[in-house]
């Protein structure tokens, strides 16, 4: 786990990336009907544009958050890792996925139109499996592997 802001950086790029292009590329594939080659093309079009408001709301709101609401449950000096890493994981979920949606919505949905709440809400419905799912199973293991990796010695 990140021990300095700039460890902090560095592993939200990663996870902002893992996320971010696997959210757009389930995003797309339901707009169009079903996965098909063209979606992972597709995704990084869209990827400049949701990673860096990703990675700032991820800094400035999600992490912030979800680490307040762990060490309200967790305490670091006497309760399991695993527990700490699970539980922040799930919290950046909840902040994150309603705050992406509204993104998404107001841009690649129709912006501030008379659905926009209903859009939004049925967007975060159908991307929280998702995104629990992929961040428990994959990103955040995947994520984890690489940043240990870069920061072993450190």
């Amino acid at each position: 786990m990140p021990k300095s802001l700039f460890q902090e950086i560095v592993f939200t790029i990663i996870m902002v990336f893992f996320m971010v292009y696997a959210l757009v590329c389930y995003n797309i594939s339901l707009a169009t009907g079903g996965m098909s080659n063209a979606v992972f093309l597709g995704a990084f079009r869209e990827l400049p544009i949701m990673a860096p408001i990703a990675f700032v709301l991820d800094m400035l709101v999600a992490g912030p958050l979800a680490k307040r609401f762990t060490f309200r449950i967790f305490d670091p000096k006497s309760d399991k890792p695993l527990f700490i890493i699970l539980s922040i994981s799930v919290f950046s979920v909840i902040f994150m996925c309603p705050m992406m949606s509204l993104c998404a919505t107001l841009i690649f949905k129709g912006g501030f139109q008379r659905e926009a709440v209903a859009v939004w809400l049925q967007t975060t419905a159908m991307n929280f499996p998702m995104a629990f799912f992929w961040q428990l199973c994959f990103a955040g293991p995947i994520v984890r592997r690489i940043f240990s990796l870069v920061f072993r010695n450190r």
